[in-house]
């Protein structure tokens, strides 16, 4: 049986911590390509990250839902069709972040699933941090 809103609340252990360092915040300000100097603090000031790193974290939390056999989810055959971010403190050098991820959405067409989850990203001590919220379009294969 493929995902449906019987889905709806469905929540996931949250992530082992994943620690934000100082060189993970430079190697995805590199990707940006962005020299904003607010993610280079100076020596003894912890790094911040900007706000779309939160994407890294939550991304971790995905396999669960990807590896649930109820869902009959494919990463292969979904594309990220939108996200946002609710961010309640920019995440910084330091931090030790959990992601656990519940499904909030489903709507089934024909053989598309439209999936919306949640992933609230928590630091160890349980200080909420932010919410990536995103859609994933899953493809289910014609049946045989």
């Amino acid at each position: 049986m493929p995902i449906g809103p019987e889905h709806v609340g469905r929540t996931y252990p949250s992530t082992a911590p994943y620690r934000v360092s100082r060189a993970k915040i430079l190697e995805f300000v590199k990707s940006l390509g962005d020299p904003n100097p607010a993610y280079l603090a100076d020596d003894d000031t912890p790094f911040t990250a900007p706000p779309t790193f939160a994407a890294v974290i939550a991304a971790s939390a995905w396999g669960a839902m990807f590896d649930d056999p109820d869902l009959g989810l494919s990463l292969q055959r979904t594309v990220h069709a939108d996200q946002r971010f609710d961010i309640e403190r920019l995440m910084r050098e330091g931090d030790d972040v959990t992601a656990t991820l519940t499904i909030t959405k489903v709507h089934n067409r024909g053989l598309t699933d439209m999936v919306t989850i949640a992933v609230k990203l928590d630091t160890v001590d349980g200080e909420h941090l932010c919410t990536a919220t995103s859609t994933l379009l899953n493809t289910r294969e014609a049946a045989e």
